[in-house]
């Protein structure tokens, strides 16, 4: 019971010493990421070198691998984050509420960032988390940038016919891309037409997908890499009755890029996505 008691004496002395730098500061200068976006999005501002902790999901860029660990995306060790002495906090909508309000009463600047239901939200809190970091005018010069380039496929695949798509983003249960994503956004912007854009929410199951027999088949899901997806791949691919097997038109990719994007990396998975969609352009989409 001492312990605990000192532990939390020495606790409040390190956050009013916190508080009072932090007020000094213009710009954040010791960032904590609780998130695989934000984490992306702060080494592309070029802030890489003022993240200190972040998720064991965020492993893009490489360098954020090798970054303090606080835990997971949906649970972070309060502990962990107060340890390293932040001066700001980047959230997600996967934050617990109540983690966000303890790191918050304990003085730390928290900013939550939601999970964005387009490439325009993408783009907007790209800028935001710019003018956090100081770095507002970078951040507009790569948004611009990725307007541009979306553009450019858009006017590449303008004149050919949409292809039915389903983008499965979720193995358990069964779970697609809706309008309400940005996810969304890759099979509208690449030519496509969402067959489950109309659900309120992205759960679905296979008898629905085979009803609307998709032409083309996206699985991009969280934990690919222990082979759920190449497992749904092999599911797809025994139900022969749809287009997009008898075309050999299942695809997996990786989720880091289609699940987690930046302005860039948005950029490079609809030109994936595009390309998947409308082969006959490929060359021309990655161009």
């Amino acid at each position: 019971m001492i312990n605990r008691v000192l532990k939390y004496r020495v606790l409040i002395c390190l956050l009013l010493t916190l508080s009072c730098r932090s007020a000094e500061a213009k710009d954040a200068e010791r960032i904590v990421s609780l998130g695989p976006i934000n984490t992306e999005n702060v080494y592309l501002l070029g802030a890489g070198d003022r993240l200190v902790g972040n998720t064991r999901y965020c492993v893009r860029p490489a360098a954020a691998r090798l970054k303090e660990k606080i835990g997971s995306v949906m649970q972070v060790s309060v502990e962990k984050i107060i340890s390293l002495q932040p001066d700001l906090v980047l959230a997600t909508a996967l934050t617990r509420p109540e983690q966000v309000r303890q790191l918050q009463r304990l003085g730390f600047k928290v900013v939550r960032f939601k999970q964005p239901a387009s490439f325009a939200e993408i783009c907007s809190q790209f800028v935001e988390l710019g003018t956090l970091l100081g770095r507002e005018e970078e951040a507009l010069r790569i948004v611009n940038q990725a307007r541009e380039e979306v553009k450019a496929v858009q006017r590449k695949i303008a004149h050919l016919p949409r292809q039915k798509v389903f983008l499965q983003v979720g193995s358990r249960s069964l779970f697609g891309s809706v309008s309400s994503s940005f996810t969304h956004d890759f099979i509208v912007l690449g030519g496509g037409i969402n067959i489950i854009e109309d659900q309120k929410s992205g759960t679905t199951n296979r008898e629905k997908i085979i009803g609307q027999n998709p032409e083309v088949i996206i699985i991009a899901i969280m934990g690919s890499e222990t082979g759920i997806a190449a497992e749904e791949k092999k599911s797809w691919q025994r139900i022969g009755v749809i287009k997009a097997v008898q075309e050999k038109r299942v695809h997996v990719l990786d989720p880091d890029l289609v699940c987690s994007p930046s302005p860039v990396t948005f950029v490079q998975a609809l030109r994936t996505i595009a390309a998947l969609i409308h082969p006959e352009i490929a060359m021309e989409v990655n161009q």
